[in-house]
């Protein structure tokens, strides 16, 4: 895997892009290649590219970037991984085209050169890269469509660049470093910042299966390519369980095996779990070697997946590796964090994504991983619970509803808790719940009911706790719009792959395993399984209560299902309990009242109530303490 960056300066008067300054932008990205740098300026237009290696297919230096055409009219650098790359490649020689290199880059060259933009809907694959195109006086930017490798942009004063991550940006010195509110409020909301959003004002990511373009009288246009919404709302299947079956394990075999197409040595990351298995079983039975597996636990019961893993791997006959995890491995993380992920990112599970990634980059260079199999086949169970809730609500009377709400708002939040605690259940967090319960009896559509319930910071909450003026940005209600005529649970799995698969869980892969030097590969994000689980009917992925059924019984065909029966597991760490046991130190540092105070974004005396409440034991709810630390290294490091 690679990085890449690029300068295109229109400002009148301004200096040449120096070799330096683009250099600079470039090794900030080091880590994501450290196998080899390029770098091309075209001092007419005053524009530059720049370009870091991971190598993995080709490993001569007829893969070296940024890469021209034969007339040196059109530049790439590129990042990613063309899974069909020999197929388009074949059918290029076919047409005349010739190649110097064995490099998928070339075959993503030579293939617009041959039939521009047009070209990446050919490409299947994980992959971000930009093109200048001399001829017509343009840079186009691609990204794939789950949006598995990242692609930022920013525009101000004349100024354009863009990288593979932020720290690139902040090489040059007329970046403005200035928050964006609104993005600021998404990630207290969500953990993450949803494309097209990010943390600095004038700066976006593009959006997953869209691609842009910007031409010298800085014109910009953004394209949709490919829409998974296209695939939910056409045609569904009217085949028979056996015929389904039969075809989409041949389907998985296919995209699996072709992400073990490479140079150098891969291996799996087995949690133990249906998706994570079906990859690492479908893979060791069509090889002879033994797969290398590696798993991360925690001696925390309740988090720990390792157990599962290793008896997946001991059936499987896999060349298993699992290293445990403590506290004091995961506090020695927390101050990269920031470094490794950029933006403020409030997903804890991306410390063990990392230290998994370490580990397995010791043995291998390319591990692929399970993401993509939840969103595509009804794997979480906020699924079923939000759509009964839904449900639930449409059969009672709108005025009654109404009514409820009407008298709930009129309880002050200071006794909400004892409200909660009569009526409905003893628990440390019924203010926050009774927060939502207010919220969602307002409510009248599944977009609205499902915002609230995974949001952490309610809209209510982060209008006290912030002192800067935002906008809310909704940025699920034009999909659930799009999706309204599917069944809620595929209105629920399609807003997901577009927002948390993408912003969350896909960024959280990438940076951890391009912070250890190791590409991580995403086989459940192949066009063609995308494609073939959006056009099933709900039937065969949510049957009964049994999430992932067709994939289930496809997986029991290589492992025995008492080796598989449990409850779904999230991949995390145990939070709550080392926040307050273990790093409270961190806490009171960076959450303190005189700190919050002189850096004036949130509300100090908020934050310290919210604080005392979480660290005495009044609230449970440590992921929304974890957000605001998160944000609070991250401002130390880049502000």
């Amino acid at each position: 895997m690679c990085g890449i960056v690029g300068i295109w300066d229109f400002r009148q008067g301004s200096d040449k892009i120096s070799k330096g300054l683009i250099e600079s932008m470039r090794d900030a990205l080091a880590h994501r290649g450290p196998d080899d740098a390029g770098i091309f300026i075209d001092e007419k237009y005053n524009l530059a590219f720049g370009h870091r290696r991971l190598s993995i297919i080709d490993l001569s230096a007829r893969g070296h970037q940024p890469m021209a055409n034969d007339s040196r009219e059109l530049w790439i650098t590129y990042n990613g991984e063309i899974y069909n790359y020999k197929e388009i490649r074949s059918e290029l020689v076919f047409l005349g085209c010739k190649f110097k290199s064995d490099s998928d880059t070339e075959v993503a060259l030579k293939a617009y050169e041959k039939w521009g933009i047009k070209s990446v809907r050919k490409l299947n694959g994980m992959f971000a890269f930009a093109i200048w195109d001399k001829r017509r006086e343009k840079i186009f930017l691609f990204r794939d469509r789950a949006g598995v490798k990242p692609l930022y942009y920013y525009f101000k004063d004349g100024l354009f660049l863009f990288a593979s991550e932020l720290k690139a940006f902040h090489k040059h010195p007329d970046f403005k470093k200035e928050i964006n509110p609104d993005g600021l409020a998404l990630f207290l909301q969500l953990g993450y910042i949803p494309a097209p959003y990010v943390i600095f004002r004038n700066t976006y990511k593009l959006l997953p299966g869209h691609y842009l373009e910007i031409d010298r009288n800085k014109d910009f246009k953004e394209t949709r390519y490919w829409d998974i919404m296209d695939y939910y709302s056409g045609k569904q299947m009217d085949k028979s369980e056996e015929e389904v079956e039969k075809e989409l394990e041949a389907v998985l075999i296919k995209s699996f095996k072709s992400r073990m197409v490479a140079d150098v040595p891969v291996g799996v990351f087995l949690s133990g779990g249906i998706d994570s298995s079906v990859v690492a079983a479908i893979l060791q039975s069509h090889s002879s070697d033994k797969l290398k597996t590696f798993t991360i636990g925690f001696n925390e019961s309740g988090y720990n997946e390792a157990p599962y893993a290793k008896k997946i791997a001991r059936h499987l006959g896999a060349d298993h590796h699992e290293f445990y995890c403590d506290w004091k491995d995961a506090f020695n993380i927390i101050p990269n964090l920031p470094e490794i992920y950029d933006e403020p990112f409030g997903d804890s599970s991306g410390i063990p994504t990392y230290l998994v990634s370490k580990i397995a980059r010791e043995k291998v260079k390319v591990s692929l991983s399970a993401d993509g199999g939840d969103e595509l086949f009804c794997g979480y169970p906020y699924y079923w619970k939000i759509g009964s809730i839904y449900r639930k609500l449409r059969k009672i009377p709108k005025p009654l509803l109404s009514f409820s709400a009407s008298v709930l708002s009129l309880i002050p939040q200071e006794f909400a808790e004892t409200v909660y605690n009569i009526f409905l259940s003893k628990d440390k967090d019924a203010k926050e719940k009774f927060l939502k319960l207010k919220e969602i009896l307002r409510q009248k559509e599944l977009g609205n009911i499902f915002k609230i319930i995974i949001s952490y910071w309610q809209e209510e909450e982060i209008k006290k706790l912030l002192k800067i003026k935002y906008d809310s940005c909704d940025i699920f209600s034009n999909e659930f719009a799009r999706a309204m005529d599917l069944e809620n649970i595929s209105q629920m799995q399609s807003v997901d792959f577009k927002t948390y698969l993408c912003d969350d869980i896909l960024t959280k892969v990438d940076r951890a395993t391009m912070a250890a030097g190791l590409e991580g590969r995403d086989p459940f994000l192949d066009r063609d399984i995308i494609e073939y689980a959006a056009k099933l009917p709900l039937k065969f992925k949510y049957r009964n209560g049994e999430s992932k059924y067709i994939l289930r019984k496809i997986l029991y065909k290589y492992i025995p299902k008492e080796l598989l029966e449990r409850p779904k597991q999230g991949f995390g760490i145990p939070i709550h309990k080392w926040l307050r046991e273990d790093c409270q130190g961190l806490l009171k540092q960076y959450l303190s009242y005189s700190r919050i105070k002189e850096q004036g974004i949130f509300n100090e005396e908020y934050v310290k109530r919210y604080l005392e409440n979480y660290l005495q034991g009044r609230s449970n709810n440590g992921h929304k303490i974890w957000f605001l630390l998160m944000f609070q290294l991250w401002y130390e490091k880049w502000m």
